[in-house]
């Protein structure tokens, strides 16, 4: 399997899904659904009772749910049940739920979409964009995320190519470029910005976006030149990327008199 990571949105509600090329089939948390149609304060609690329930009832949706690693709130990747979109209209059913109908329609959609962003990947940076929009952000703060999101693709395809492991390897990796530049770790920047589900990079101001972006793309291309044979070589790269961010950052802060790590998330400057 080569999973591809995304967030999706339905009615501003996360959605962790996972499009697997060989299969060319979406792989979707059962917990983020769960939580959407039942609006339970506890949706892993409700998902592990029903899942009891189904199974007693020689459900075969109960037992042929995978588990992939997909990333939680606290930033790391831990085995996650996942439903592929046949499987997903089955639970809904299974559910009483008054958003069921309009989540099965966002299902299909998710679905279709998918099929034409592999023939025309053009769209996949439309939908971004006109998600974004939709939720307040500036049209010159969604340029920089669009791009930022590219940096991050060139370089996760790095650490792929010197053989960094997806998930506990990529985390560590991130926070070491993070610590660098922002003197905080990906956790301890969330906190200063008061998030708890909600992606960092979402909440980051422009300038705060641009030097992560440097400190990404420079990792990227010390690895590239360095050509890091071991996890220990790819740290000590994402250090030296993290820096050329860091003399930046403390350049900026000397001429402007001002901090660029703030507390300003989402709410505060859409």
């Amino acid at each position: 399997m080569k999973p591809h990571e995304s967030i999706k949105l339905f009615e501003d509600k996360k959605v962790r899904t996972l499009w697997d090329e060989e299969q060319e089939k979406w792989y979707i948390s059962v917990v983020d659904v769960v939580e959407i149609l039942t609006e339970s304060v506890n949706p892993r609690k409700y998902w592990s009772v029903l899942k009891t329930r189904l199974k007693a009832e020689g459900s075969e949706l109960a037992t042929n749910c995978s588990q992939l690693k997909m990333k939680s709130p606290d930033g790391k990747y831990y085995k996650t049940d996942v439903a592929d979109t046949e499987q997903l209209f089955r639970l809904i059913q299974s559910i009483p739920s008054p958003k069921a109908e309009p989540f099965k329609l966002w299902l299909a959609k998710v679905a279709s979409e998918r099929i034409e962003e592999m023939s025309d990947p053009e769209l996949t940076i439309d939908r971004a964009l006109k998600q974004y929009l939709e939720l307040g952000y500036s049209q010159n703060w969604i340029n920089q995320r669009l791009k930022s999101i590219e940096i991050r693709k060139e370089l996760t395809d790095e650490w792929n190519r010197v053989g960094v492991r997806e998930g506990t390897g990529f985390a560590t990796l991130t926070d070491i470029i993070t610590k660098t530049w922002a003197d905080k770790t990906t956790k301890e920047y969330k906190v200063l910005k008061g998030l708890k589900k909600e992606n960092l990079r979402d909440n980051m101001t422009n300038t705060e976006l641009i030097l992560n972006m440097l400190a990404e793309a420079s990792t990227k291309d010390i690895s590239e030149a360095i050509n890091p044979k071991s996890f220990e070589e790819s740290k000590d790269v994402a250090k030296q990327g993290g820096n050329v961010a860091k003399v930046a950052r403390a350049e900026l802060e000397a001429k402007t008199g001002k901090k660029v790590v703030t507390s300003k998330n989402a709410k505060k400057f859409t």
